[in-house]
């Protein structure tokens, strides 16, 4: 199974690519502390320094002479870090809400998916923006934010799952064996919903780096952590400027996203079994 997945994931060169682009931002988010010479908010030198203009500044610094490289490599920690946390708690409250909701039905599936239709029915980007605001701009904050306005789309997807799984014949077996609800639904339906739940994660995890950078954007990213949205909202003043204070930041952002959304197609290529005949 594990080579078929890997064999199917190769194929897909953007996949790869994608996962290569990942590893970089990695590492880059890992090994912060040794790569970057400077503190991202130290002043390491005058405003608006150029790119290769002085040794060392390889990306120039920005409107308070904070080194750019410095910054850019911090706030992958960061945006990496939220687009993780956020994601995993997302997943957690989707996964419960759903699995209930489709194991069960009736009215449990009633009221749980009429909860979930509440929160689809607020713009998700207003409503963080709504949330950071009155419980102040933190990490604590955002991630919670992110995860609340994200976790409807993996409920309706687990439902969906559980649903069509609840019905099939090892369920039933599990039933006559006396095995208890909630052992059925962790360990007999849920592994066999896992594919569509991990290639939905690694698109929300790009989803919400891209929350984050917008909210850092609008001046509602925590104040002392340096992050990609905020180096792109700080430079909107400057751009014509010094164009390099944006462009970097904003093209770390882009290429994160792609990244995930490239590994999401090559995790459902690889995962999807009904490809594995055509790749033998």
């Amino acid at each position: 199974m594990n080579s078929d997945f890997a064999r199917r994931f190769r194929r897909n060169t953007g996949a790869v690519i994608g996962l290569f682009v990942l590893l970089v931002v990695g590492l880059l988010a890992l090994l912060a502390p040794l790569l970057a010479g400077n503190d991202p908010w130290d002043m390491v030198q005058q405003p608006f320094l150029a790119p290769m203009a002085e040794p060392g500044l390889w990306l120039g610094t920005d409107a308070l002479g904070r080194d750019v490289a410095a910054g850019l490599i911090h706030g992958a920690r960061v945006s990496i870090l939220i687009g993780l946390v956020a994601t995993a708690a997302a997943l957690l409250a989707g996964i419960t809400v759903g699995a209930l909701a489709g194991y069960h039905g009736g009215w449990v599936d009633v009221v749980l998916m009429r909860f979930t239709e509440l929160f689809q029915a607020i713009p998700g980007f207003a409503f963080a923006v709504v949330l950071v605001a009155i419980f102040q701009p933190s990490v604590e904050s955002i991630v919670a934010a992110i995860a609340l306005v994200s976790w409807p789309p993996v409920a309706r997807l687990v439902r969906s799952e559980f649903m069509s799984l609840r019905q099939r014949e090892f369920v039933q077996a599990a039933l006559l064996a006396g095995q208890t609800h909630w052992r059925i639904i962790f360990t007999q339906i849920l592994p066999n919903a896992v594919s569509p739940i991990v290639v939905m994660g690694s698109l929300m995890v790009a989803t919400a780096i891209l929350l984050e950078s917008a909210l850092s954007f609008l001046g509602l990213g925590d104040p002392n952590m340096m992050s990609w949205g905020y180096m792109v909202g700080a430079a909107r003043t400057a751009l014509r400027q010094a164009w390099w204070i944006a462009v970097f930041p904003g093209l770390a952002i882009a290429l994160t996203v792609l990244a995930l959304n490239l590994v999401g197609e090559g995790l459902s290529d690889g995962l999807n079994t009904r490809l594995q005949g055509r790749t033998r």
